[in-house]
Order: C-alpha cells, then structure tokens, then sequence
C-alpha cells in the first residue's frame, strides 16, 4: 500500500525539472557564416539540452565536426567558431535519455560511408524500436562508433550504411518508414542539408529562410534569433532536402499528428509558436481557464518563475486576485558539474528561488507552477513561502496530474516516482503542505492549444500512448501491466527507476 508518509520518505531527494531531450539546428547558406548562425541558434534552444553541444559544417568537400561536453557558451569561442569554415551546418545541444553522457554520445554524430563520404547527424526525440534496429544494423555488418550508446548513432550508422549503393536520400527514404518513436532529424552530407520528422510530428521541427539560405530548428525562437523568417513547420513524414539547386521535399509516410502537449505546459520557450499558436498565449489561456476551474479566496497570485509565470498572469486575470513577484530566481542557476556539498543540497531550492518577505508575509497566496512530477520542488516551496509570512498557500497547477512516464524524449521520473501515481488530489496536497491544491483539467489544458485533442500526444497525462511499444521489451510487460492494474495506488510492477525506452531495449 503506498501511503503519505512513503512516497515522502521515498522523494526526499533532489528534483530536476522534467527535461527534453535535445535541440537540432541545421543551416545551408553560402556566403554566411553558418558556424556562427549554429551557435546563436543553439543559444537559443539551450534549455532543451544542457549536458553537450556540437556542431558539424561542410565546406562542400569535407565535414568538420566539433562537439563537447557543457552549454554551447562553455564549448564554443570565437577561435573554434572562426575555424569551421563552409556553408551547411547542423547543430545540436543534448540532454541525454538514451545512452551515458559520454562524449562519444554528444551530436552531431558522424560516420562515413563505404564511398568515402561523410554524415552528420543531430537527433530530437526517442526512439522506441532500437533492438530491432540493431539487429538490422548487424545483419548489415554495421558496427556502432566506439564508445556510443545512443539511438542517434545507430540512425547514422545505418543511413551510411545503405549509402553506398543508393545515396543518403533514398537512404533515408527507404529507412525512416521502419523508426518507431519520436524523431526530428537534422543531418548532412558534404553538399545537402536534409531535414526529416516522424510521421506522429511529436516534437516540433520547422523551416526558415534567410536571404541566403534556408534553416532548419526545434523552435521559431531560435529563427528569430539568428534572423530567419519562419516559413512553415516540417510536416510530420516528410524529408526536406536542400543543396545549391534549392529545397525538395519528399514524403515517407502519411502523416498521423501526435504533437506533444507537453510542450506548451513547460518545454518550449514562451517566444516560440507551436502549430500557429504562441506558446505563452498557449499559458496564460491555461492560466484563465484554471482560474475558473480552480477558484480560490486569496489577496496575490504569485508565479514559480520563469515557467510558472504566463500561467499565473493568466490566473490573476481571470480570477481578479492582484499579480505579485513573491519569488526571486536566480538567472545564473543553471545546468553545473560542481557537486554541491551536503550543507548546500540541504538549502534545496533556495539556490534556485528566494522570496521576497516583504511582499508575502500576511499574504494569502496562489502559487502557480507548470507541473507537479515528485513534488520535492513544491514541497520546499511551500515551507518556505510559510517560513517567509505568508498566511495561507494554495498551490495551482497548469497541467494534469503527470500519471505516466514519457518514452518519446522528455525524462520525466518513472511511474513510481511520479507522486500522482500513488496518491490522490488530497494525498498530494498533504505531501507539499499546502492549504488547497488543483490542476488544471486536460480538456482545458487542450482547449488552451487550440489543437483537436486528436492531434496531441498526452500520453503522460492519461496513458494513452500513440506510438506503440514493443509488447515483447520489459518496457512493453511493465507498462502493460500497468496499465491492466489501474494508475493511482497500484502495486503493479513499474518501469525501474532511471529506464528510458531505448535504454531498456539495449540491456540484456
């Protein structure tokens, strides 16, 4: 039976923030620095991936690829930037789900074919077929790059592979129907810049224009950033090339629309537009309709910057209730290898957040966050806000309880550790301390995208899962029984603590 007390003996340690898996920018521009383009194009998706960087560029004879461990700021500097030299680029930032964070496994990853030629390649997404794939990769005689572990090596490995005979583009149009999972793939060889999406279009991939050239990226912030005009989003099963005759594009599957919904809530930045609708306008409509849903007698809305922000701006409209700062974020709190020390992980989120006293004593307060995965996070904050004055705390939440763990690129915690798993609205509200606590519900999270609820993947809200698993993998006899077993306060088996669905594929 799981209790209160358990699932907080179980969470009493530290809590990321749910995480996606990468960002992917790719450029071809003659006449333009595309180095440069690809770093300020990666700065700007560096919240998709802070644990490596890299890009590769082609003069049109010869691909350079350089990739490390850390933020793109940390890896890149002008010297490295001014050396690679030519006019197709394709960048990639990574948080990794699949395979160690290991430099082999950093992207772009490259190979070359039994012709000579070269291949980048950077991956957004995760795959859910990779033993079957592998197998064929052995059939092939394919090996994997020493070291690497990920899926994206295995997709360059075997696209090289079928190269030799039939180039990379029939390459990919022969191999990509057979991936299974979430993909936005951008790669190249010495003289074409390819772009392709899974045919459920899980997570966002479009195409921009420059004066000179063409661009590819996970979000419309980052061609805003490097100065591209948006052009339109790569339809899901669709292959882009371009080269110097210009853009084609080709179509290896019949689109069925997956969007993840979970990129509204909190994983893309609030500047980018999602199938036509601004992410943060996207937020503060949930922020309304949670208000109505979720009312409450209160004196100042406060956000959990920055994503807990457009939410609650939404709330307090829609509610009535003054909107406040209550809490300071510290800007330079990011990604860092430092291992703190036992004395500052007992400070917790106090090294992300402090409060403003002055504003919160005497107060009774709406705290508005994007998501409760563990509730660590919300935990502290409750405490701290009531150590801090305030007189009541209500916790509103601006997605659905997260039920279910995601295979298609977000880490979230698995299904035991996900506290909605095991408790229920009022177990939960104990759990973090606070006076009330509501989610928003998923239709208005839905209606707040303007998307039909048939073309979003909320899989991690209800478990329905658009993409199927392999019913013969653990993953697949785990989530099965799961599912037979019921949700909140089932004692059936779970996917094991730190298993990705690729990871567990690869295991033996």
């Amino acid at each position: 039976m799981v209790t209160e007390q358990t699932v907080n003996d179980q969470f009493d340690q530290p809590e990321s923030e749910p995480r996606e898996e990468c960002g992917v920018f790719g450029v071809w521009a003659k006449g333009e620095e595309v180095a440069k383009l690809s770093y300020f194009g990666l700065y700007a998706l560096q919240h998709r991936g802070q644990e490596a960087a890299g890009i590769s560029v082609s003069d049109g004879e010869k691909i350079v690829v350089f990739k490390d461990l850390g933020l793109v700021s940390q890896v890149f500097d002008e010297q490295v930037l001014v050396s690679l030299q030519g006019h197709i680029a394709v960048g990639h930032c990574r948080y990794s789900t699949t395979g160690s964070t290991t430099w082999e496994n950093a992207q772009p990853t490259f190979s070359t074919t039994a012709t000579g030629s070269g291949l980048s390649l950077g991956h957004n997404g995760n795959l859910v077929n990779t033993a079957e794939l592998r197998d064929r990769a052995r059939a092939l005689g394919i090996a994997m790059n020493n070291g690497a572990t990920s899926d994206s090596d295995l997709l360059t490995g075997l696209l090289a592979g079928s190269a030799a005979d039939q180039g990379i583009e029939q390459a990919a149009m022969k191999l990509l129907p057979d991936v299974q999972g979430a993909y936005c793939l951008v790669f190249a060889d010495e003289t074409t810049l390819y772009a392709a999406r899974d045919p459920h279009g899980v997570r966002p991939l479009v195409l921009g224009r420059l004066e000179r050239g063409w661009v590819v990226a996970s979000e419309t912030a980052a061609l805003d950033i490097v100065g591209a005009s948006f052009v339109r989003e790569v339809e899901p099963g669709e292959l882009i090339a371009i080269d110097e005759h210009g853009l084609r594009s080709s179509r290896f599957a019949n689109p069925e629309p997956k969007g993840c919904v979970f990129e509204y809530v909190y994983l893309a930045r609030p500047d980018t537009h999602i199938a036509g609708r601004s992410v943060h306008a996207t937020r503060v409509d949930i922020g309304r309709r949670l208000a109505e849903e979720a009312p409450v007698e209160a004196d100042l809305v406060i956000p959990v910057p920055e994503s807990g922000t457009p939410a609650a701006i939404g709330y307090a409209q829609g509610s009535g209730i003054p909107y406040g700062s209550g809490l300071v974020k510290n800007a330079y709190v990011g990604r860092t290898f430092i291992q703190p020390s036992q004395t500052i992980r007992q400070l917790g989120i106090r090294l992300k957040l402090n409060p403003l006293r002055d504003v919160i004593r005497g107060k009774r307060l709406v705290v508005v966050d994007d998501s409760i995965v563990r509730g660590n996070t919300q935990r502290a904050l409750v405490r701290m806000l009531r150590e801090a004055g305030a007189v009541e705390v209500h916790v509103r939440i601006a997605s659905p309880p997260v039920r279910w763990p995601c295979f298609y690129g977000i880490d979230f915690a698995s299904r035991a550790e996900l506290v909605a798993n095991g408790l229920d609205l009022d177990g939960i509200r104990r759990s973090i301390g606070s006076d009330s606590l509501a989610y928003v519900s998923l239709d208005g999270l839905v209606a707040a995208s303007e998307q039909p609820r048939s073309r979003l993947c909320t899989a991690c809200f209800d478990g329905d899962y658009p993409i199927p698993l392999p019913e013969e993998t653990r993953i697949g006899k785990y989530l099965l029984e799961g599912l037979e077993r019921g949700v909140a306060g089932s004692a059936a088996p779970v996917v094991p603590a730190g298993y990705g669905a690729s990871d567990a594929l690869q295991r033996p």
